[in-house]
């Protein structure tokens, strides 16, 4: 029996050192991101108190965003491949150098194709705490549901429980929100709908944003 606990808690151990090196060695990956963010900052200063986007590639080909909530301004700060460890590691750039009034985060997919509900629900937390500690409690927190998509179907029962989880946690939480697009973008068999995706089964057409808008828009602040 001691073996057996042993042997689990030293597996933990190397999975955790191997995706702790894999996240390590994708981070500069996103360094020349990071510096396009900053020449568009000096560009065009990002207003105080705007919304701001921060997650994967749902978020990142959203390059149209301000049109579908043109009474909000919007700040698109996702990028494509990221996964909460990255957006974690990331945070100076894409969070900490503005002054939003609401944080939306669309993020774990990616993560789910490694890691575990409860792994990406702890990840979640550390974000969401390093943001309350770094921006206080009067920015709203948002969680966009990670959506099910057809290349990923053999993931939708993890995608469920993992949804399940944050909102759970959020619901105890003050000023935070959970926008479930999951249930919205199924077909009437339960199935990922194959209108709102573009030919890689992977990412949404402008069918697929509108139903984030629909969503969204009751949300924003």
């Amino acid at each position: 029996m001691a073996s057996n606990s042993y042997f689990k808690v030293f597996f933990s151990l190397i999975l955790f050192s191997v995706m702790a090196m894999t996240v390590s060695a994708q981070v500069g990956k996103y360094d020349s991101k990071m510096v396009e963010f900053k020449k568009q900052d000096s560009i065009s200063p990002p207003k105080k108190g705007m919304v701001l986007l921060i997650g994967s590639s749902s978020f990142t080909k959203w390059t149209d965003v301000q049109s579908y909530f043109p009474d909000h301004s919007i700040l698109n700060r996702g990028f494509g491949g990221s996964t909460l460890p990255l957006l974690i590691a990331h945070s100076e750039d894409v969070i900490f150098r503005y002054k939003p009034k609401q944080i939306l985060v669309y993020c774990g997919d990616n993560d789910l194709l490694r890691a575990s509900p409860q792994h990406v629900l702890e990840d979640f937390q550390t974000l969401y705490f390093l943001i309350r500690e770094r921006l206080g409690k009067k920015v709203n927190i948002t969680y966009v549901s990670i959506k099910p998509s057809p290349r990923r179907k053999r993931n939708m029962q993890k995608t469920e429980e993992t949804n399940r989880l944050i909102e759970a946690f959020l619901n105890n939480e003050k000023n935070t929100g959970f926008i479930n697009i999951y249930d919205k973008m199924l077909d009437n068999k339960g199935d990922p709908n194959q209108e709102l995706f573009l030919k890689d089964n992977l990412h949404m057409n402008a069918k697929g944003y509108k139903i984030w808008q629909g969503a969204i828009a009751p949300k924003l602040k």
